[in-house]
């Protein structure tokens, strides 16, 4: 969350609110039927990253990892600052696991700097911008707010902050699965047939989501998995 809160619930009964600085990392494995609503006071705004797991952790047990902003990895070193949300960067890891490898950065660079972060050859990698302007990669391509550059492959990410005012993004890579992907609503397998299966599993409360059956959000508003 980067402003305001969140308040989620789910049908084993975690229960929770984050607020702004707040992390919550969920797999939901199998399938978990939760909800999330935005408070409805003043304004809210935060990133949500969909990572798919490989055909081998599908149907495990969902999890949760969730972290108070105090307690988020984070470092300063020349005049940047980085909060790891997973992964690592300028020397410190993220405690978020994560089944598929995985870089989420948090970057705010004051005037003058220049980053170089290391990115695994092979990943595939974006950054968005929060805030300000910054020039990204050999190309020293120029980005404001709110835009996304998509990284090609090499041996990391170069960023400049050549204005007189704080630049912020993310920086989010991960490892490719190399494996087919089938995805139907909120459901993500390798073939129409898993896909098949899982909606028969959700629509007669089996294999996972026999929970399902009785739960009603507190909210009484739009459900996930």
């Amino acid at each position: 969350m980067i402003q305001g809160s969140v308040t989620h619930e789910d049908f084993e009964g975690h229960k929770g609110t984050i607020g702004a600085g707040d992390l919550q990392w969920m797999t939901a494995g199998r399938g978990i039927v939760h909800s999330e609503m935005p408070s409805p006071h003043g304004t809210q705004k935060g990133l949500q990253l969909w990572v798919n797991l490989s055909s081998k952790y599908k149907m495990m047990e969902p999890k949760y990892q969730e972290i108070s902003s105090k307690n988020i990895a984070e470092t300063t070193k020349d005049g940047i600052k980085v909060r790891v949300i997973a992964g690592e960067a300028l020397g410190t890891k993220s405690p978020i696991y994560t089944r598929t490898p995985t870089m989420y950065l948090d970057f705010t660079l004051d005037p003058g700097t220049h980053l170089q972060q290391p990115i695994p050859k092979p990943w595939n990698a974006f950054i968005y911008i929060l805030e300000g302007e910054g020039i990204f990669g050999q190309s020293k391509s120029s980005a404001t707010a709110h835009h996304l550059l998509l990284l090609g492959h090499g041996d990391g990410l170069e960023a400049w902050n050549k204005s007189t005012k704080l630049l912020r993004f993310i920086l989010v890579g991960g490892e490719p699965l190399d494996e087919p992907l089938v995805q139907f609503g909120p459901f993500v397998m390798n073939t129409q047939e898993e896909i098949d299966q899982t909606i028969e599993d959700f629509e007669n409360y089996t294999n996972g989501f026999e929970k399902a059956r009785h739960w009603r959000s507190e909210s009484g508003l739009s459900l996930d998995f």
